[in-house]
């Protein structure tokens, strides 16, 4: 039975792609740059691609937050301070919040069940922000964000440092829940967890990633544990 779960927040709790959308419209609009389809669309795989390597320790999370809008607007031809831009984006992200269909009632009945945990690789400041305007901070035992960690997801020593400040914590016992391969995934089955793959668009598997679970959405996921 398992009695500690670890949830991801991005994509898996609240829809992170609505609010990206948002917050970096009205930032490019502000840096004088019109929010085409095809600038957010060319945005969303130069930032895929940095956080891949910072997932691979190739950059730093400075490098990849300012280093995804210098190559952005360097595309664009147009000239930008990556450092302004990135500190309006990030302010811009912190407003408000958008839960995923069913997530918000499922946290709040898996906390009557279980011992939650939040695992997150997103900033520290931003995160914040949004769990406090999504009211979620009673659901969690603990909130464990890497920038605060000091190691990123899916490093194994970002597990060890959430593990050590678990009271009673049994590896056997807990899960790893979210909707990124590369990251919650990879990262729990490094950590020896079981491991639950949210995947609402039903992408293809990777067998050197495998999920022990799949499901949906995260309203799936306590009839899932039931059967456990």
């Amino acid at each position: 039975m398992m009695e500690f779960l670890f949830l991801d927040l991005d994509d898996t709790i609240l829809d992170f792609h609505k609010a990206e959308r948002i917050a970096l419209s009205k930032t490019l609009g502000d840096f004088g740059v019109e929010p085409k389809e095809e600038v957010l669309a060319r945005y969303h795989i130069i930032n895929r691609q940095h956080w891949e390597r910072l997932e691979r320790g190739e950059l730093t999370r400075d490098e990849v937050q300012e280093g995804r809008f210098r190559v952005l607007f360097a595309e664009l031809g147009h000239p930008a301070d990556a450092v302004a831009v990135t500190r309006a984006y990030e302010r811009n992200l912190g407003i408000g919040h958008y839960f995923l269909p069913g997530a918000q009632e499922a946290v709040q009945r898996l906390s009557q069940k279980y011992r939650l945990f939040l695992a997150s690789n997103g900033t520290a400041s931003v995160q914040h922000a949004r769990l406090t305007s999504a009211g979620l901070y009673p659901y969690f035992e603990k909130v464990f964000v890497s920038q605060e960690i000091g190691h990123n997801k899916p490093s194994k020593e970002y597990f060890d440092c959430c593990f050590a400040q678990i009271p009673g914590f049994v590896p056997r016992k807990a899960m790893m829940v979210g909707d990124s391969l590369t990251s919650d995934i990879l990262g729990g089955i490094r950590a020896g967890l079981k491991t639950c793959w949210v995947n609402p668009d039903h992408l293809p598997p990777r067998e050197d990633i495998p999920a022990d679970y799949e499901i949906e959405g995260l309203n799936q996921l306590e009839a899932l544990l039931e059967t456990l």
